[in-house]
């Protein structure tokens, strides 16, 4: 039972600066980190899974956050620095704040039946922390390296932190 990684919204349209919803210079310090993340999570044969907003251009997110990560722009793309870890199959396109929402997702968790489920990426009190919900709702072990997770707000970022550990019981590290 290999981990599985879930990288969590690490696209052009959070993490490159002149996005309507870029997550601030920052957020860009955790790339080298979840780089390294990835390196060794696959070479101990875990698989990697990235979670990519894909928005209808009248999404009704866009009711709450300006219109970001809309399909067939580039906004929906893993960022460069990441992107060798991109396959043909591990890019699993997602509408709302969680990876689990109307995605496969679920499916190839029950496939694969990791150890544990890795969530790195942004944000940590958005996408990351609906995202580790459902996972622990699902009985999942998760497991968050809290120097590979970002946010827009640094104490809205620590605040989801606490809430993942203490409330969700995902391992905060």
């Amino acid at each position: 039972m290999p981990n599985v990684v879930l990288v969590i919204d690490m696209v052009k349209g959070f993490l490159e600066p002149g996005h309507n919803l870029y997550c601030g210079d920052e957020s860009r310090d955790i790339i080298p980190r979840v780089h390294d993340l990835l390196t060794r999570e696959q070479a101990a044969g875990s698989e990697i899974l990235f979670i990519s907003d894909h928005h209808d251009p009248d999404d009704l997110e866009f009711e709450m956050f300006p219109v970001h990560c809309v399909k067939g722009t580039e906004e929906p793309n893993v960022i460069p620095e990441l992107a060798e870890f991109v396959t043909e199959t591990n890019v699993i396109p997602k509408n709302r704040y969680s990876g689990f929402f109307n995605t496969p997702l679920e499916s190839l968790l029950a496939a694969s039946a990791p150890k544990k489920i890795i969530i790195c990426g942004v944000c940590t009190d958005i996408c990351v922390m609906h995202t580790a919900s459902d996972a622990r709702n699902r009985d999942y072990a998760v497991e968050v390296p809290s120097d590979c997770v970002a946010s827009f707000k640094q104490d809205a970022h620590e605040w989801a932190l606490s809430h993942l550990k203490d409330i969700l019981g995902a391992t905060v590290l």
